[in-house]
C-alpha cells in the first residue's frame, strides 16, 4: 500500500503498518488509519468467513475474538490492534478437526441460512472462555448481542450447551501452554 490518493491540495495519508497474531500466525500489515478490522479481515486477508451485516455492530454477524475476548470487528480499527491476537472462524478448526463449538452447530443443526453462523460461533466460545455459560438463560443473555434472521435461536442454544465442556477444557489446555 502506499499513499492514498486526495482531493487537490489536501496532504496523502500513508498506510501505516501493523502486526497481529492472526489465527496461530504472525502477520505484518498495512493498513490506513480509518480501515475497520472487519473490512482489514474480508478485503484485504480474503477471510471472508467474518460477515459484514449490519455495519452497526447491532448484528453480531462480525464477531470475532481479540486476545480471547470476543468483539465486533465492524466497530474497531485495525490499526488500534496493533500486536493483538485476533482468532476468526477460520482459525477455531485445527487442521480438518472442527472446533468442539462447529461441531455442535453441525450436529444440532444450529444455522439455517448460515449467515449469522461464523459470529455466532466464535461469540459463544468467546462466552465460553469469559466463564459467563452457567446456565441456559444466562447463554441466552450473553448471546442477545449475535442475531439470527431464520430463527435458529433453539439449535443454537442445544450445540452451546452440547459443546460448552469440551470448549472449556479446550481453553483450558491453551491457557495452560501459554503459562511458562
Amino acid at each position: 500500500m502506499s499513499a492514498t490518493p486526495t482531493h487537490e491540495g489536501a496532504t496523502p495519508v500513508a498506510a501505516c503498518p501493523i502486526s497481529l497474531e492472526l489465527n496461530g500466525r504472525t502477520r505484518q500489515l498495512e493498513v490506513y488509519p480509518w480501515t475497520t478490522l472487519l473490512d482489514l479481515l474480508r478485503e484485504q486477508l480474503q477471510l471472508t468467513g467474518t460477515k459484514k451485516g449490519c455495519d452497526h455492530g447491532q448484528c453480531g454477524a462480525c464477531t470475532v475474538l481479540l486476545n480471547g475476548k470476543r468483539i465486533n470487528a465492524c466497530l474497531t480499527l485495525a490499526i488500534m490492534h496493533d500486536g493483538a491476537r485476533l482468532t476468526t472462524i477460520e482459525g477455531l478448526a485445527e487442521g480438518d478437526a472442527l472446533h468442539p463449538m462447529q461441531a455442535a452447530f453441525v450436529e444440532h443443526d444450529a444455522f439455517q441460512c448460515g449467515y449469522c453462523t461464523p459470529g455466532q460461533i466464535c461469540s459463544a466460545v468467546g462466552m465460553i472462555g469469559e466463564g459467563r455459560a452457567s446456565d441456559r438463560d444466562e447463554i441466552r443473555e450473553q448471546m442477545s448481542g449475535n442475531l439470527c434472521r431464520c430463527g435458529a435461536y433453539p439449535n443454537i442454544l442445544a450445540a452451546i450447551e452440547d459443546a460448552s465442556a469440551e470448549t472449556r477444557e479446550r481453553l483450558s489446555a491453551a491457557v495452560q501452554q501459554v503459562r511458562p
